[in-house]
């Protein structure tokens, strides 16, 4: 497992070194070096992402307890992730209800649909899309997540979440659908995979509703 973190966190570092080398180049144009400067960023991010990752596997309990406002949360990681997938000509669709907050710790939040969505982005090497949806009620929230990339078969589907184990083979820890789980268990969710080969992939997480009324009488 560590050589497996070790890997993913010097990849990304080899890219951005690679791209700072670059940039002290004195001919370089002004859009050039902004186009690295992203580049940059990204790589950058990557290898947090990781980092993150190993962290919550290490130590998986929800740190901050709070309301998280679905929609706005949703939309922030959604803005994280723009660059990657304008980059793999992937485009977002969403389709937000108003209403809906459910009870948990929001940068576990972000971390856990940061690697559900990048996962469906690489999941499109040739382009694609992906539809992000939100069903409000009374008593649960439901996101659902669903891409026209690669697909699974029933076999990967049943082994998602398990240790070490990865759709992306070599190339993958596994730790960032361990994590998925994880968080989506210590926030009282559940998770649900439909998918096939060749016809894409939906993710459906079931929160339940925050409830004010029940705060209140715990304080």
């Amino acid at each position: 497992m560590g050589a497996a973190i070790s890997h993913e966190i010097r990849n990304p570092l080899t890219a951005a070194m690679g791209f700072v080398h670059l940039m002290k180049e004195p001919a370089i144009s002004p859009k050039k070096r902004m186009e690295y400067l992203s580049i940059v960023k990204e790589e950058l991010e990557s290898a947090e992402r990781v980092i993150q990752n190993y962290l919550t596997f290490s130590k998986p309990s929800l740190g901050y307890i709070e309301e998280i406002p679905v929609k706005t949360e949703l939309l922030k990681v959604i803005n994280i992730l723009k660059p990657s997938a304008n980059q793999n000509s992937v485009e977002i669709t969403t389709n937000f209800a108003i209403l809906g907050s459910i009870e948990g710790d929001r940068q576990k939040f972000h971390q856990c649909f940061l690697n559900v969505i990048k996962n469906s982005i690489e999941s499109m090497p040739r382009g694609g899309h992906i539809y992000i949806y939100t069903h409000y009620t009374k008593t649960h929230i439901i996101i659902e997540i669903e891409d026209t990339g690669v697909g699974m078969s029933q076999e990967q589907i049943q082994r998602l979440g398990e240790p070490y184990y990865s759709t992306k083979g070599s190339k993958g820890t596994g730790l960032g659908m361990m994590v998925v789980f994880s968080i989506v268990k210590a926030m009282k969710g559940t998770i649900r995979v439909e998918s096939e080969i060749n016809q894409g992939t939906t993710f459906s997480f079931t929160f339940p509703t925050y409830n004010h009324s029940s705060k209140n009488e715990r304080f």
